[in-house]
């Protein structure tokens, strides 16, 4: 081998730096959107006040989306009211509690059809929502059968390292996503004040794009127990 054709050590750490970091997102996004943080509740208590405050579970769930609506809302407004000047350090921050939130209002709909988000395949599946139509390329490269619904994956024994694998396919698209969102929102929230309009306004719309794909993709299970969260601490 030449000198040239040399693997650089870069070369050789930039793939396990990344996958470090595919890890350590998706173990936050889990660990503080579904198990909740001190004053920031589980989506297991998010289902439960949703429960004891309306009639029916469909209710429920319409609650908990309206809820998370206004948060994502009020988190895009604010970190895009100092616009350019704030802008890199406000939006690792605008993305991150995206989708914590995005996380949490999603695992509180799978609580309330039915799901326990203490289940590893649970919480992948979770996960998988917010990806949208790259769920079917993440479960294939996986192994797993692909499909509209994420039920077969829930319902089913998936070994702990094909679930790892998915976590991680997802983890690799939230993070290309960051800098590919990021470049398209410099422009829209670059403008003090305004920015704070047009962010509120964006994240609102992928919002729902993302609880619309899980109140699909998490159908109420047959039989499901009535309270949600039990089994869930």
């Amino acid at each position: 081998m030449s000198r040239r054709e040399k693997t650089s050590p870069s070369d050789v750490e930039e793939p396990s730096a990344l996958e470090r970091r595919s890890t350590d997102l998706v173990t936050r996004l889990l660990k503080v959107g579904i198990d909740g943080l001190g004053p920031f509740d589980s989506a297991a208590q998010v289902a439960r006040s949703a429960r004891a405050d309306h009639p029916s579970t469909e209710s429920a769930v319409h609650a908990v989306v309206r809820q998370h609506s206004r948060l994502v809302a009020g988190n895009g407004f604010v970190t895009g009211l100092g616009g350019l000047l704030t802008l890199p350090v406000a939006m690792p921050a605008n993305v991150f509690a995206f989708h914590v939130l995005a996380v949490r209002a999603v695992a509180a709909i799978a609580e309330l059809r039915g799901y326990d988000t203490t289940r590893p395949e649970v919480r992948s599946a979770v996960l998988l929502t917010l990806v949208g139509a790259d769920a079917t390329d993440v479960l294939k490269t996986a192994g797993l059968p692909a499909g509209g619904r994420l039920t077969g994956l829930i319902t089913s024994r998936v070994p702990r390292p094909v679930l790892m694998l998915v976590n991680k396919g997802v983890g690799f698209r939230l993070l290309a996503r960051f800098g590919t969102q990021g470049l398209l929102r410099v422009p829209q929230r670059a403008l003090p004040v305004v920015g704070g309009a047009v962010g509120a306004g964006v994240d609102t719309v992928m919002f729902r794009r993302i609880t619309k794909n899980a109140e699909h993709a998490l159908p109420p299970l047959a039989g499901a127990a009535v309270t949600p969260g039990e089994g869930s601490s």
